[in-house]
């Protein structure tokens, strides 16, 4: 990879609720799939920069980050996606951006293959970051 080349990174959370279910987003754009909050890393941002500015963006509401839990390496995009758990600060409302039409908690089993094993490796983190390529 040249110096001058693009390169995508974006910085992703799994929040979940009382019941161990997963936040998703409907997007509003592109094929409009459910996704985890958070997204692409504006130049000269950090990975924490990027996931608390996406998540105050898209659900109007602060987190806190409590680890990061994996990279994941996505060939379709020919990007890297960093995984955080995190958690909200208070209990106010969701509030979506325009990015996005819809939210749900979800049951691990609804997942995706790719956004399952992305959310498992979160959830029963054990002190090591994992790396996987889709």
């Amino acid at each position: 990879m040249g110096f001058e080349d693009t390169y995508r990174l974006s910085a992703h959370a799994v929040i979940t609720n009382e019941l161990g279910e997963v936040l998703l987003l409907r997007a509003t754009y592109a094929d409009h799939n459910w996704g985890l909050p958070g997204g692409a890393l504006d130049p000269g941002e950090t990975i924490h920069e990027a996931l608390l500015r996406e998540c105050r963006e898209e659900l109007g509401r602060d987190v806190c980050v409590d680890y990061l839990s994996g990279v994941y390496y996505h060939r379709v995009y020919s990007s890297h996606v960093f995984i955080f758990c995190a958690h909200f600060v208070d209990s106010s409302e969701i509030r979506l951006s325009g990015e996005h039409s819809e939210f749900g908690f979800f049951p691990l089993e609804s997942l995706s293959p790719v956004q399952l094993q992305r959310v498992r490796d979160c959830l029963e983190f054990d002190g090591r970051v994992r790396s996987a390529k889709f």
